[in-house]
């Protein structure tokens, strides 16, 4: 049954602590939310890679740009740039990365139960 339910990001219920920035997680009943804050150089291969023990995001996001720049590389070679007030769905198979000297911070709607955790 459904429920209604509030919470908030600054009581987040999971931390994942990555390098160059964090990932806080929402629980809410069968979803889950993320608010990413990637710092500048923040790259996922360089970042979540070595938790993820994959060649490139194997996430699907789902995402909304609060502010900075994210670029995104799929592993096809098509590339995307995204800033704030733009949302776009990421398969998964890609690279991203901040652009410029501004955090880039994000909320995820997709992924967020897999995502910045060490592979099992």
């Amino acid at each position: 049954m459904s429920k209604l339910i509030k919470k908030s990001f600054e009581v987040p219920d999971e931390t994942r602590p990555i390098a160059s920035g964090k990932v806080e997680v929402v629980k809410l009943d069968d979803f889950q939310a993320i608010r990413n804050r990637f710092e500048p150089g923040w790259r996922w291969s360089e970042s979540i890679k070595p938790i993820a023990k994959t060649e490139s995001c194997q996430v699907q996001h789902l995402l909304y740009i609060v502010s900075g720049r994210l670029s995104v590389k799929m592993v096809d070679g098509t590339t995307a740039e995204f800033g704030p007030g733009e949302v776009g769905v990421v398969p998964a198979g890609h690279d991203a990365w901040v652009v410029g000297k501004e955090p880039c911070v994000n909320l995820d709607f997709g992924g967020s139960t897999v995502y910045a955790r060490p592979a099992s």
